[in-house]
């Protein structure tokens, strides 16, 4: 059986897109971000963010996997989104992208496998892309029942600098990290959750 997993040109993320409900409102955010209210003036000046974690003891969760990876994913995905925006696309539209690029004529079924979504939210996600003029259908050679998804050229026109700057919006954001220690990261998070040989 498949583990919950990501995959789509920001690995850290991949984790966030299935799985407990939790991960999963987070992701609904993040797909659909809330505007954010700006607080009314207050006669004291507003507690820093970072004021405040100094005083919150996360030591405890500061040892867990899972709130470490989403902790990264997150800081990834606040770079992706307006760097990304000029494609038209979010995280994992982003993943659909890419796999149908590299992938012509795959079907949806085996796009809800690989990403670990569910095929009403893929419908969404597909008709976005059809609506941007990035990916067609058509019949599949032979599978009456389904159709194969392929890119337009607008579609191939856009995926090699959609996934250059996929790829620079992660190095970015991971600055602090060697190349070495980036490879390293990315091999021990795809341990977690690729099934075992």
């Amino acid at each position: 059986m498949k583990r919950p997993g990501y995959d789509g040109g920001s690995t850290l993320i991949r984790p966030y897109l299935s799985g407990t409900m939790a991960e999963k409102s987070i992701t609904q955010a993040l797909r659909n971000p809330t505007p954010v209210r700006q607080p009314a003036r207050a006669a004291k000046a507003p507690v820093q963010a970072s004021e405040a974690a100094d005083r919150m003891d996360t030591s405890f969760l500061e040892t867990l996997i899972g709130y470490n990876a989403r902790r990264a994913a997150l800081v990834v995905i606040a770079e992706f989104l307006p760097r990304m925006a000029q494609f038209g696309l979010r995280p994992v539209e982003f993943s659909v992208l890419t796999l149908i690029g590299h992938n012509p004529g795959i079907t949806s079924r085996q796009l809800c496998a690989t990403l670990d979504i569910l095929p009403p939210n893929l419908v969404g996600m597909i008709k976005h892309l059809e609506k941007l003029g990035m990916l067609e259908k058509r019949d599949h050679p032979t599978d009456r029942r389904a159709q194969g998804l392929h890119l337009t050229e607008t579609g191939k026109a856009t995926l090699p600098l959609a996934e250059q700057t996929a790829s620079a919006i992660e190095i970015d954001a991971t600055s602090r990290l060697s190349q070495a220690e980036r490879k390293t990261l990315i091999s021990l998070l795809r341990k977690v959750y690729l099934p075992a040989d």
